[in-house]
This record gives C-alpha cells, structure tokens and sequence, in this order.
C-alpha cells in the first residue's frame, strides 16, 4: 500500500469534517430506504434506487476524486467506477422504473435486512471499538466499503430477483476493499468481501427460483 493505516484514517478524518453534516442526512435516507423495502407503496422502487444512484455518484465523486486520489492514482478509476454504478441505478430504477425492494421473508430477505443493518449500526461500532475513534470511522452512506455492503443488502431484497448486473461493480470494489482492509487493518472492511459473496451466491438462487 502506497499509505499506512494512520494515514488512511487521518484522511477520514478530514473527509469527516469536510462534508459534515451529510453523515446524519446519510443516515436519515438509509432509514428511509429501509421502511420503504419493508413497507413498499408506489413509487418506492425508484425512491430506494435514487438514494442509492446518489450515495454511488458521492462516494465516486467527492471521496474517490476529491480525497482518496491524494493518497493514490487509481482512485480517479475507482470513482469513475462508483459513478457508472449510481448511473446503472439512475437508469434503470429510475428513469425506467425497473427495480422494485421488499422484504419477502426468507434466508435471502433476512440476509439483505442484516447487511443493510450492519452496514449501519455494525459498522461503525467495529471501528469505534478498534480504537478507529469517531472523526475517523469510514462514514455511512458516505464511504465506499459501508456503501457497498448496504447496496448487497438492498440488491437482496430486489424483486423479483436480484438485478446481477447491479452486483458487478460491488464485487469488484469488494476485492480492492477487501485487500486494502486485511494490509492496513481496518476490520469492518473485511466484511465487504464475505457480503460480496454471499450477495452473488444468494443473488443467483434467487434468479433461478424465479425462473423456476
């Protein structure tokens, strides 16, 4: 790695403190993103694929280019990757109006709940308790590897089957983050890679018992 651990995390700190207050705004349209899954009216597909465009164009944007390139070059490709992946929502969840989210029960709807939780509440609490500190924890909705794992969950509760195409960026990116995390120590990364896995594993059963 080009940087250390304290160099990675001191440039979250400063992201932080740059975009504050967008950490509680995340947090809000999480919540919201959530309830709409579990409780689906008209016009939630789009609302939930929106959020989600939004969160992968920032994440592509204002942290890959604005910040982490100052740490290494290839985040200009990361985050021309993260804005591709807001544009595929952008598309085909809301100007087509192709994705809809609810909670159907099941190990794949269970499984979906948990990552879009962790990604939240579990996250973050891994890395206050690794001694990360607060102005230095990876953001929700903010930050790549958080972001990712709660699009997995989402994607999971897609209907009627997990749209495959919106898990190959996530996948990619869940390889990057996942070495990044085991070389620089930052644990709540480490489950990116494991919620990749599980989302195309589950992602395919899911297509296949809807075709079936």
């Amino acid at each position: 790695m080009p940087f250390t651990r304290e160099v990675f995390l001191g440039l979250f700190e400063q992201y932080n403190a740059a975009v504050w207050p967008a950490q509680p705004v995340a947090y809000a349209l999480g919540l919201l993103v959530l309830l709409s899954a579990l409780k689906p009216y008209k016009g939630s597909g789009r609302l939930i694929a929106a959020v989600l465009a939004a969160a992968w164009i920032w994440n592509g944007v204002a942290y890959h280019m604005l910040h982490f390139a100052t740490l290494v070059w290839a985040a200009w490709a990361f985050g021309f990757l993260f804005v591709v992946q807001g544009l595929m929502f952008l598309g085909s969840g809301v100007l087509r109006g192709r994705l809809a989210f609810r909670f159907q029960g099941g190990v794949t709807g269970w499984i979906g709940i948990g990552m879009a939780l962790f990604a939240m509440a579990a996250y973050p609490l891994i890395g206050a308790l690794t001694g990360q500190g607060l102005p230095r924890i990876p953001p929700f909705g903010l930050a790549p590897c958080p972001t990712a794992i709660f699009t997995l969950g989402m994607l999971l509760l897609a209907a009627p089957r997990v749209p495959m195409h919106l898990l190959v960026i996530p996948l990619l990116w869940s390889i990057v983050g996942g070495a990044v995390a085991w070389q620089i120590d930052i644990p709540q990364d480490l489950a990116l890679p494991a919620a990749a896995a599980l989302a195309v594993v589950l992602g395919l059963r899911k297509y296949y018992l809807s075709r079936a």
